[in-house]
């Protein structure tokens, strides 16, 4: 992930968000190399019944490095279903 100052991020905004939407690339955000915020793609899909960073987890390619893991859990294992 790329970090932008606060400084080049605020004088190109609107670049940094186009490049996110358009190529779905991510940036932190901060100061000396310290990550303060990130920007990331909006989700595909955004449910307003689960909170803002289940939405940015299930709908968003965060976790999309787990795609070729095995599954170790099946559905009945759940508590509860939500759908």
């Amino acid at each position: 992930m790329k970090i932008v100052s606060t400084t080049n991020a605020r004088k190109s905004i609107s670049a940094l968000i186009n490049r996110v939407r358009d190529s779905g690339e991510t940036f932190g955000i901060g100061r000396r190399d310290a990550i303060d915020a990130i920007l990331i793609p909006f989700p595909r899909e955004y449910r307003k019944e689960v909170s803002d960073i289940t939405n940015i987890n299930a709908y968003s390619r965060s976790f999309d490095f787990l795609e070729n893991e095995l599954d170790l859990y099946s559905e009945s294992d759940l508590k509860e279903r939500y759908g």
